[in-house]
């Protein structure tokens, strides 16, 4: 997710700590609770929160099992009012299970069932506390039915996002459950099934690939299936007036853009660079890794730009209104395209393994204005490390980043993971030589391919890589408060315009 520019038509600049989000909501989800009153019974323990242990989202995620499959069926009438849902998890469980929780917030409950057997359910946080019928043995696999309304209503900071004729998603970091329940953490990818019912007027699109469209009277039934694992921060499902176009890239890859019908024609000439862009990224980092890709365009003011998996979100403004050239739009639409390879096909472990996707995203943009309009690597880079100690104060170092200001959880998208992790990147290929970080960057797609990573399994592979071990030179610049020098330019000084 970098920044976006519009609607501020000044010279290109990077805005990633300036996004406009929607601000959370506090209300948590509406869910029937059934008491224990039996005389003389032991009462379970009290429904509480918990989490997987993320640094930055202590309460995101959930220990016990492990989700192999979504199944979401969306029911949309309007922008204005929730939608009806049921969303339907296979899971394996890691561990025993008497109960287990779901995160989920922003909508109302109606049952929960675990493999057909109505259950108890209960709010806690942002979580929703399961207690099936019969306790889940561990290393077996379970269906949880939840049956529920999906609200877009309100303001908060990301989930489903109103445009001018429907929604589409912007999950990231934490908002999926803002939408559907599940486990809303990187750390456990699983396959997606979306089942969207809408007017038959309006058009609905989703991650992966089209498996099925029904008209029935009024309303159409579009079914998408992904065919690799997803991260739930990286769903997308957008309903409204679109136009599709599907065209070939690279090698046969199906291209898919959505596009608002009233500016099919202006937007051509945008959609039409993808292939280009997907041959030099392919280029430098090995084969595009998912069933498709393109470009969803929505009619929406999000001030961000986000790169759902196989389906890249950005606001129209940025190509109609912007004012900004050619070259910087390009660069900006290569950084999500970067991420489908960093970030979405190998995902962070944790929300502290940030900078390993924004800072690729923000390598491989630079590099592209570089080749594309002639911007200098170099100079940007120069930038940075005269304000790398600034971002480090103000937001921790790259790769243990300070946890998101107080309702404002979208906070930690600071320009430290961003240009201060390319510039992570740049010191590395200095101190190993380009022929070596370029292996290590096909390595790293190639062996984490549809998993998740740290940034010890960065160190672990550039030391791997370059036949050195590399982790008294990674470890100031990724943990350091202060920037180290910089490999071959003893002149560059922090904290001085360069």
């Amino acid at each position: 997710m970098p920044y976006s520019p519009v609607p501020h038509p000044s010279p290109p600049t990077r805005r990633s700590a300036l996004r406009r989000r929607y601000r959370r909501g506090r209300r948590a989800a509406l869910v029937p609770v059934l008491a224990i009153l039996l005389l003389g019974a032991t009462l379970p323990p009290a429904p509480v929160a918990l989490g997987v242990g993320d640094r930055l989202f202590p309460y995101l995620g959930n220990p016990g099992y492990d989700v192999a499959a979504y199944d979401i069926s969306l029911t949309y009438q309007a922008n204005d009012r929730p939608l009806d849902a049921v969303t339907r998890i296979v899971a394996r469980a890691t561990t025993r299970l008497d109960r287990f929780n779901l995160d989920f917030t922003h909508g109302t409950v109606g049952g929960v069932e675990v493999d057909g057997r109505a259950a108890q359910v209960a709010p806690a946080g942002e979580d929703l506390v399961v207690t099936p019928a019969h306790e889940v043995p561990a290393g077996r696999s379970f269906t949880v039915t939840v049956h529920h309304t999906s609200d877009p209503r309100g303001e908060g900071e990301g989930g489903w996002v109103r445009t001018a004729d429907g929604l589409v998603m912007a999950n990231q970091a934490d908002a999926g459950h803002r939408v559907f329940p599940g486990n809303d953490h990187p750390s456990d990818k699983a396959l997606f099934t979306f089942r969207v019912i809408a007017p038959k007027e309006l058009t609905v699109v989703a991650n992966g690939r089209a498996a099925g469209r029904t008209t029935r009277g009024e309303t159409t039934t579009w079914v998408y299936r992904t065919l690799h694992p997803m991260a739930t921060e990286l769903a997308q499902v957008a309903i409204g007036r679109s136009a599709v176009t599907e065209h070939t890239g690279p090698h046969g890859l199906n291209l898919r853009d959505v596009v608002p019908e009233a500016d099919r024609k202006a937007l051509e000439g945008w959609t039409a660079r993808t292939p280009g862009q997907i041959s030099w990224m392919e280029a430098r980092v090995g084969p595009y890794p998912f069933e498709n890709y393109g470009l969803l365009i929505a009619d929406a003011s999000t001030g961000f730009e986000l790169e759902t998996q196989t389906l890249s979100l950005f606001e129209r403004d940025l190509f109609t209104r912007s004012g900004f050239p050619e070259w910087y739009l390009e660069s900006v639409q290569v950084h999500e395209l970067a991420h489908q390879w960093f970030g979405d096909c190998v995902s962070p472990r944790s929300w502290s393994d940030l900078w390993l996707n924004e800072g690729h995203a923000t390598w491989y943009e630079a590099l592209y204005a570089e080749a594309r309009a002639g911007r200098r690597l170099e100079d940007r880079m120069r930038a940075a490390y005269a304000r790398s100690d600034e971002w480090r104060a103000e937001g921790g170092p790259p790769a243990q980043p300070r946890a998101a200001e107080p309702g404002r959880r979208i906070s930690i998208f600071r320009p430290v993971v961003y240009d201060g992790g390319a510039l992570v990147l740049y010191a590395l290929r200095s101190h190993i030589g380009a022929a070596a970080f370029d292996r290590l960057e096909r390595t790293w797609v190639r062996r984490h391919h549809d998993g998740t990573a740290t940034t010890a399994d960065f160190v672990a592979l550039a030391s791997e890589v370059s036949g050195h071990d590399q982790s008294a030179f990674l470890r100031p610049w990724l943990y350091d408060d202060k920037t180290p020098p910089m490999p071959g330019h003893p002149d560059w000084t922090t904290g001085k315009p360069a």
